[in-house]
Order: C-alpha cells, then structure tokens, then sequence
C-alpha cells in the first residue's frame, strides 16, 4: 500500500456494513477513499490473516497507518461532507468507551441489520473506489 492510498476495510457480507459504505459513496466530500471488503483479494493482499479474520472489525488504512473500530469510523468521518464530517467527534471520548460501543453493534449487528449471502457487487460508478 502506499502512503497516499486511504482505504476502508469492512466485512462484505455484512448489510450494516455495506449500508455504511454506500452512505460513505453518497456523501464523500473528496473521492479518495477507497473501499475493500475483508473477504475480497485486496484484503488478501494488503492485510493480515488476522485482520482478515476478524469480521466484527472495519480498518481503515490512511497515510501510512492501518486503524480499526471507532478510530477507523472517526478518520472516515474527515472525508465526508457537512454535517457528516463532524462524526469525527466522537474522538473526544476516551478510546476504550468508543470501542466498546463498536463492539457492542458490531456483535450484533447481523441480528440486527441481517447479512447478505455474497460480497456487494459494484455499480458501474463505484468501480473506481471499490476495490476487489
């Protein structure tokens, strides 16, 4: 990966997930972020078998540096447009409370939301920001 590259991780089969990415399409503000489900061939080769394994997790890689859970959502959040770009405020919450909120949905969030039996297949105008 290079350092220029920002990309969001997230779990394929997940419809919160792929919500969550469909919102983070419609309201970018700069088109940089790209996006590469935890199943697919990016993740393969970009990330660890452990990172990929985990599914209850989303990782955003963003200038040089791989993060997870809220800081991930939070560092997302900067590339969205107003008023969306404010979520990055849930930064001034320590940490450790951010992520046990994360966990918390992300354990439930297939009971909740349901799961998809395949990975999204992009649109004709998502190719540019999903990977495979």
């Amino acid at each position: 990966m290079s350092k220029k590259e920002t990309i969001l991780f997230f779990d394929g089969v997940c419809t919160l997930c792929n919500g969550f990415v469909d919102f983070s399409l419609n309201y970018s503000k700069d088109n940089i972020v790209k996006f590469a489900s935890l199943q697919g061939e990016t993740a393969k080769e970009l990330l660890s078998k452990e990172n990929i394994s985990d599914l209850d997790t989303v990782y955003l890689y963003d200038d040089g540096k791989l993060y997870s859970r809220s800081e991930a959502i939070a560092r997302l959040a900067a590339h969205l447009s107003f008023p969306w770009n404010l979520i990055v405020w849930i930064k001034v919450f320590p940490l450790p409370v951010r992520d046990f909120g994360y966990k918390l949905v992300a354990k439930n969030r297939y009971k909740l939301f349901g799961k998809k039996d395949t990975c999204r297949y992009p649109t004709e105008s998502e190719r540019q920001q999903l990977l495979p």
